[in-house]
């Protein structure tokens, strides 16, 4: 908790007057307590002058309840291979890319093949999800508009015939408002929910893989 100095006692006498600060002065407290107040601030809360109430930047828009709701469900039906129910869930667009948390190259489209729900089916099974929602955004919510939801997805399953393991990712969501309903543009995942070290990134961003995974065993 940040510890405001007294100066309650700066200045006394017999006859207290009342002094105006300046308007220097107030912006200078302004921003001081600005810098202060926790990094995690009220997410409906938007950016006012902390002494005079009046906006000084624009309100800041959230993605809508239901999205958020609707994303979180999806990802729990992907977790116990339940494919036909993500897309009752999200809309998919067709100039869709995907960053896998594999890594790789960026996937491009969406498969919408029997075959390929088959397969998901066959490779995530029996696993469950809860969805943190970190941060979201949105730029409005008419057509065209962008909406992006900073997730943390904790989660285990059997994935690609492994047994029951957890799966933690980072997420990023970006969805983009269409005629009728918002359409996932964008997902890019990734495994270090848990903080990595220097040494670790270096091995990894060298395609050291062994080297990682043993660096992380110690």
């Amino acid at each position: 908790m940040t510890r405001h100095p007294d100066i309650s006692g700066a200045e006394k006498s017999a006859k207290p007057r009342r002094r105006e600060p300046s308007p220097s002065f107030s912006r200078r407290v302004a921003m001081t307590a600005a810098i202060t107040l926790p990094l995690a601030a009220p997410a409906g809360a938007d950016e006012r002058d902390l002494l005079t109430g009046t906006a000084i930047g624009p309100v800041i828009r959230r993605a809508p309840a239901e999205l958020v709701r609707r994303s979180q469900e999806a990802v729990r039906a992907f977790m116990r291979g339940d494919v036909p129910a993500y897309p009752s869930f999200i809309d998919v667009a067709d100039d869709f890319t995907l960053m896998q948390p594999f890594g790789g190259e960026v996937s491009r489209g969406f498969n919408r093949s029997p075959e390929w729900a088959r397969g998901i089916a066959e490779y995530f099974k029996d696993g469950e999800a809860a969805v943190e929602l970190v941060q979201s955004y949105a730029s409005g919510d008419g057509p065209g508009d962008i909406a992006v939801l900073v997730t943390i997805e904790h989660q285990h399953g059997k994935v690609g015939g492994l047994p029951d393991q957890q799966w933690p990712l980072r997420v990023t969501l970006v969805f983009r408002r269409g005629e009728t309903d918002w359409e996932l543009v964008h997902r890019h995942a990734d495994l270090t929910v848990k903080r990595i070290t220097l040494e670790q990134a270096a091995a990894m961003a060298r395609g050291d893989w062994p080297a990682a995974v043993s660096a992380s065993a110690r």
